[in-house]
């Protein structure tokens, strides 16, 4: 019986009728296992337990910065890190994203702001030792003209010492996704994603924006840059 029905399946026709609602379903799978598993985990998505992003994000930033978290969705990353900085912006513009930060990611030392971080005037600020960007910038249509603006419109704490922090997707993170992407389907993790990267892409765009990667690492299918701008 198992033989009789790999027969059927397992044949260039019905492979061929399969294949697209198959990768689809592979698509819509991951996003519908976000979305339970956040409800599983009290409201808070278990990608902050196991990647342990912010902790890299710590990891590379000093006791006594002043730090601007771009994007900064719900605040959980805002808040650790306002647990070792002097003081922490996080900027979203999603007003529904912010309540929660206000509610469960206040500290004295963080202050949030409803803005648009492309057209902001960063410059109001106080001077900034390090920008975050975690999982922010794929999401960005005119990313190089958005990095220099930022970079030139922030007032930095130490010109010499001017620290970008990044983290995106990775597009060549599995076959899968170069797969999806030669049959003409979305391969992006987030529909709103203009891009995903490669890591010459990124280490391009940055330059372009006169940004420098001193170092980077690929975890969990994303890239981790620590930069500077220059």
């Amino acid at each position: 019986m198992k033989k009789f029905i790999k027969k059927i399946i397992l044949n260039k026709p019905f492979a061929g009728l399969m294949i697209k609602p198959i990768l689809r379903l592979h698509s819509a799978s991951y996003k519908w296992a976000s979305r339970f598993a956040i409800v599983l985990n009290s409201g808070i998505h278990p990608k902050h337990r196991i990647l342990r992003y912010n902790e890299w994000f710590l990891d590379n930033t000093e006791p006594g910065w002043t730090i601007l978290d771009i994007g900064c969705n719900t605040g959980e990353m805002t808040f650790a890190l306002a647990q070792k900085a002097s003081f922490v912006y996080g900027i979203e513009t999603n007003k529904d994203y912010l309540a929660v930060a206000n509610g469960r990611n206040a500290r004295s030392n963080i202050k949030y702001i409803c803005a648009d971080a492309t057209t902001y005037n960063f410059n109001a600020l106080k001077p900034i030792n390090c920008i975050t960007l975690s999982n922010f910038l794929e999401h960005i249509e005119n990313r190089i003209d958005f990095l220099k603006k930022s970079i030139s419109n922030v007032k930095w704490a130490d010109d010499n010492n001017r620290r970008v922090l990044i983290r995106v997707p990775l597009i060549d993170r599995g076959w899968i996704v170069s797969y999806k992407e030669e049959l003409g389907l979305d391969y992006r993790l987030d529909s709103t994603h203009k891009t995903e990267y490669t890591l010459s892409q990124l280490s391009e765009e940055l330059k372009q924006a006169g940004i420098k990667i001193e170092k980077s690492e690929v975890r969990f299918g994303e890239i981790y840059a620590v930069c500077r701008a220059v």
